[in-house]
């Protein structure tokens, strides 16, 4: 059985000043669910504030990215080294928003994957298409595509640290989802790919979340998909309440 993962993406929202509250509230309102890892992915400045809150709790910290390079002169971005150093275990690679907003390519997915996996961090990889894709017939082509090339080089050991997100970018944000059958269908489809990339045996052990708009009120119908393993989650992990219901349908599932 693949633990259910609900891991929250804050973006660019929390001040280091909040963090504390928001970590705490989240630990608090979900200590009964033993049997969920449960995430938070914060910005960078946010990180060491959110480990030192979670500390003692059930609640991991990750970051939104992280750079390929150990050091250098890469003004504005932060190594993986940095994130160990400050407490983060977790990392989200290739964000729809990192493509679309900072020139991301599975090319950059697939160079930050391996230094995050290579470091011992797990990484959190994001596949997905757009609304246009969906639309034109091209999200098994645009799915195989971001896996084959964001995936390369990684081997069946590297499994054991990687999580897939998909998200499929017409419903992040928008209050629109994909229904429980889309979703499961893209799941299958990450697995079957997965096999072919790692093998079968490890590809089962990889935990795939759903991350369009997944909120309290579809939770749980998504998370009792076979391939679906949980969420990543934007919106609804910024209140503890929200973020907590998620995990309680997670707990269930």
């Amino acid at each position: 059985m693949r633990k259910k993962i609900i891991a929250g993406n804050w973006k660019m929202n929390v001040k280091p000043s909040e963090t504390a509250a928001l970590v705490t509230g989240i630990a608090e309102a979900t200590k009964a669910f033993t049997n969920v890892e449960i995430v938070c992915c914060t910005p960078a400045i946010d990180v060491a504030a959110a480990v030192a809150a979670a500390t003692g709790t059930q609640v991991s910290v990750g970051a939104e990215n992280v750079h390929w390079e150990a050091s250098g002169a890469y003004t504005g971005e932060i190594s993986t080294g940095m994130l160990l150093d400050a407490g983060a275990k977790y990392v989200i690679i290739g964000h729809s928003e990192r493509r679309q907003y900072f020139g991301e390519t599975d090319e950059t997915v697939n160079k930050r994957a391996t230094a995050a996996l290579k470091a011992g961090l797990v990484a959190i990889v994001c596949v997905g298409e757009t609304l246009a894709e969906r639309d034109a017939g091209q999200v098994e082509a645009v799915i195989v595509r971001q896996m084959k090339e964001g995936l390369k080089g990684l081997s069946a050991a590297d499994a054991a640290n990687l999580v897939i997100a998909y998200e499929p970018v017409w419903a992040i944000g928008t209050g629109r989802t994909a229904t429980p059958d889309q979703a499961q269908e893209v799941h299958a489809l990450i697995r079957r790919t997965l096999g072919e990339l790692v093998g079968v045996e490890a590809a089962e052990s990889v935990r795939i979340q759903y991350g369009g708009s997944m909120k309290p009120g579809n939770a749980a119908e998504l998370l009792a998909q076979k391939d679906i393993d949980g969420g990543l989650i934007g919106g609804a992990a910024l209140k503890a309440d929200s973020f907590a219901a998620i995990i309680e349908a997670a707990a269930k599932a």
